[in-house]
């Protein structure tokens, strides 16, 4: 926006260019995008000189900041005289003739160095200013306008310390706990739950996890910078040598885990959806080029509630099973995810994704620990004797597609219900039992178009089967769904057991049709 403004102030010289001003925090500023953003910044001179970067240092984002930068940011927090002698500098060198000016800078910059040994934002080309304090706003709000009206001779970043929940002692004390609140109390703090139910997908994924670790010490967790979001918080407090939370960094992540693997550990990479997009290129090149078994636990697969459209966990079946060497899996239910933990802790040849659902499981008993599941193969979990319909879910779709089943079983209509556990590779044999078996073929995932079902409809056109079928995959809609409930979201998507039997009874008029 920067460079825009000034192309647009070259071109016409009655523009006038603009500060362009960039909110960041302690945490993200440590992912690769945000070095290479400063360092495209300071390097382009001209088109930079008026964007000002304002680091909001409260030393918390979802989890504490961790890693090398976290550490340079305190020892700079800690730097008090540095700002009272660059205040007196600036002040003076102000009030100087612009020859003696450029002197006196380059004495504040040498006296700065002496103190300091520089900056890492000033050997990157910006003129770093701060720490200041982010809560005090009579000396906040005059060095925003000074840097509003000063002529800029390149980019400048201001580093502010704030207070997560700063004024409200709960949030104070719990910055993690105060990140997305519920409900709560507000003379006490306490955020108000739900009657307890199930545990969590993430935590029964996690608590497989802890116990092949406690067995293995080959096995490794990571994380980026989400250590209580994807369950490892416990598993870090147990064995913290082989748990690493690289922070904001999933691209790093990925290919550290590569490495891991590459030397004979056992990896496993616990990032949500969503963000594993960002590594997708580290994915390819560092894990499934290379055949190398990194375990990639892909936690809020499907809608996400509250968390909208940035969270949702639309697109990993596309973009990973479009990848040669990968495994992917989808437990239906609770019960599945312990056995497919399992099954990538035992799977050595290659690389291995299970994606699991934000929310809790259905409350079925657990058994001590996960069986690994033979790779490649589904089950048929309610079967017909009729040429009806043929239902093929991968996740936990599966229940709905179960109770749709019951309605057309009442109509007279004979269904066959099975759950693929794998998209990739995908049990042919059974797809090809559903397939000359029934009249209708319908597939059900929890996610974007071109996933799971094109992996089926791959095989069947590889033969005559889907000449005489009705074949009819259901999936995410081709658009970006608002916030709401998960019910809500599935209810719009068109992935309910309703919609499930309605997509049968109409593809059944079509095949009768015909």
């Amino acid at each position: 926006m920067s460079v825009a403004h000034h192309l647009r102030a070259e071109k016409d010289p009655s523009y006038k260019e603009r500060n362009v001003v960039s909110i960041i925090g302690d945490g993200s500023i440590s992912a690769g995008m945000a070095y290479e953003a400063l360092n495209n910044a300071g390097a382009i001179g001209a088109g930079a000189e008026r964007l000002i970067v304002i680091l909001n240092d409260n030393e918390m984002s979802i989890a504490p900041p961790v890693g090398a930068m976290s550490n340079y940011l305190t020892r700079l927090m800690s730097s008090r005289r540095f700002l009272t002698l660059r205040d007196l500098a600036g002040k003076l060198a102000k009030r100087l003739p612009s020859r003696i000016e450029r002197t006196a800078k380059r004495a504040e910059e040498y006296a700065r160095g002496m103190i300091t040994g520089g900056t890492l934002f000033e050997e990157m080309g910006f003129y770093y200013v701060g720490p200041v304090d982010g809560h005090d706003m009579n000396q906040l709000v005059p060095i925003l306008r000074n840097l509003r009206d000063a002529e800029n001779n390149g980019p400048v970043l201001l580093h502010v310390i704030t207070e997560k929940g700063r004024g409200y002692k709960p949030a104070e004390n719990s910055g993690d706990k105060y990140h997305a609140v519920s409900k709560f109390d507000v003379e006490t703090g306490k955020q108000k739950k739900g009657p307890s139910g199930p545990p969590s997908y993430t935590t029964v994924f996690a608590r497989e996890l802890l116990h092949r670790a406690d067995q293995d010490d080959s096995v490794v967790s990571i994380t980026a910078a989400m250590p209580s979001g994807t369950g490892l918080t416990e598993i870090a407090q147990k064995h913290p040598k082989r748990c690493f939370d690289v922070g904001i960094a999933e691209q790093h992540a990925v290919t550290f885990a590569a490495g891991l693997a590459s030397e004979g550990m056992r990896p496993f990479c616990a990032i949500y959806s969503t963000f594993l997009q960002r590594a997708f290129d580290q994915v390819m090149h560092d894990v499934a080029l290379q055949n190398l078994p990194v375990r990639f636990a892909v936690d809020r697969a499907g809608f996400v509630g509250a968390d909208g459209a940035t969270h949702a966990g639309s697109f990993d079946l596309n973009y990973l099973c479009c990848l040669p060497n990968m495994t992917v899996m989808a437990p239906a239910d609770e019960v599945e995810l312990l056995h497919m933990t399992a099954t990538a802790w035992a799977h050595d040849s290659g690389p291995i994704a299970m994606r699991y659902p934000r929310g809790s499981g259905r409350g079925l008993a657990l058994p001590d620990e996960g069986t690994a599941l033979e790779i490649g193969k589904g089950r048929i979990i309610h079967d017909s004797d009729g040429e009806g319909v043929a239902i093929l879910t991968l996740g936990p779709r599966l229940y709905e597609a179960l109770e749709a089943a019951k309605t057309l079983t009442a109509q007279g209509i004979p269904v066959t219900v099975a759950d693929a556990r794998f998209a990739k590779p995908l049990d042919t044999d059974l797809v090809e039992k559903l397939a000359k078996q029934h009249r209708v073929f319908i597939t059900i995932e929890e996610g974007a178009p071109g996933g799971f079902s094109s992996q089926v409809v791959q095989y069947l056109t590889s033969s005559t089967l889907l000449d005489r079928l009705a074949f009819r995959p259901m999936a995410f809609p081709d658009a970006w769904l608002d916030h709401n409930t998960p019910e809500a979201q599935y209810e719009e998507a068109a992935l309910t057991a309703p919609h499930i039997v309605k997509t049968a009874q109409d593809a059944l008029k079509v095949k009768a049709a015909q």
